[in-house]
């Protein structure tokens, strides 16, 4: 099995930065707009984007949550999943909310988010940050609107986000496997 870095631990330091800085741009001081990110993996870039916005402007302007969406997936159904813990404590109702996760792949993940945001109100605009695209194997008409890369890749390969003390891993990084 062949391995391919696709971003380094200072790559992913710039890339975050940037979605940071495309957010902000976007949506200038976050006043009418909602953080969220997606349970399991995709925590870790949110986390990161909103600790780079929170240096930027005051973190009482913004409003960031945790959402999972185990039970709301339509392709893991037949399987027992434990579900991790949904933190948000805010109305989504006429909000921008910005959907934050660390691969865009098929779309199954971000269809079932768009399901499960609904139960904390109906969001005026709804967009989605993530870290890598990929942009082939679409089996959803989803994009994201913030993007760290696009990549091309097969659909038997495997692209792996490792967060330094997650899994062993000794720094962040983005690999293709396969």
């Amino acid at each position: 099995m062949s391995t391919q870095s696709i971003l380094s631990n200072n790559q992913i330091k710039l890339s975050l930065k940037r979605l940071a800085h495309q957010i902000l741009e976007n949506h200038i001081n976050l006043e009418n707009t909602v953080l969220i990110g997606l349970q399991p993996r995709g925590i870790f870039v949110s986390d990161k984007i909103v600790e780079e916005i929170g240096s930027l402007i005051s973190r009482d302007q913004i409003k960031y949550g945790k959402l999972d969406i185990t039970f709301y997936r339509d392709d893991v159904r037949n399987e027992l999943h434990i579900a991790n813990k949904t933190e948000i404590n805010f109305s989504l109702e006429n909000k921008n909310v910005i959907l934050i996760d660390d691969v865009l792949w098929t779309g199954r993940t971000i269809r079932a988010a768009l399901d499960a945001i609904i139960d904390f109100g109906r969001p005026k605009k709804v967009e989605l940050c993530v870290l890598i695209d990929r942009r082939f194997n679409r089996e959803l008409p989803i994009q994201a609107d913030y993007v760290g890369r696009t990549i091309d890749s097969y659909f038997s390969q495997k692209v792996k986000v490792l967060w330094e003390g997650q899994n062993n891993a000794v720094s962040d990084g983005v690999i293709l496997e396969g």
